[in-house]
């Protein structure tokens, strides 16, 4: 996961590569059998304890899904947490400094 965030007058805008196949579950693969579907459920953001931003994705999702949002309340030099859970119970956090 690739989290990019700058402070600007008072708010946070922060920029997310989030690294995934996202599979729909219904691409077939080189023999004609289905490709299981694999792909990010949830997306959060946490800063001071708060959730900030929080999404639900889906299969129509593209690989490797950009997002981009952003939160009041952030300054410079402080952090805050993304996280993702997938359909499959995987799922990866980060935290991030803002700048």
């Amino acid at each position: 996961m690739k989290v990019k965030a700058s402070a600007r007058n008072g708010s946070v805008i922060v920029k997310t590569l989030l690294a995934h196949p996202m599979e729909t579950g219904r691409r077939k693969d080189g023999d004609g059998k289905l490709i299981p579907g694999h792909y990010i459920t949830e997306v959060e953001a946490n800063h001071n304890g708060e959730r900030v931003f929080h999404c639900e994705l889906g299969p129509s999702v593209s690989k490797d899904p950009y997002l981009a949002f952003s939160f009041q309340g952030g300054n410079s030099g402080e952090t805050f947490t993304m996280s993702w859970v997938d359909n499959k119970g995987e799922n990866e956090s980060t935290e991030v400094e803002i700048r």
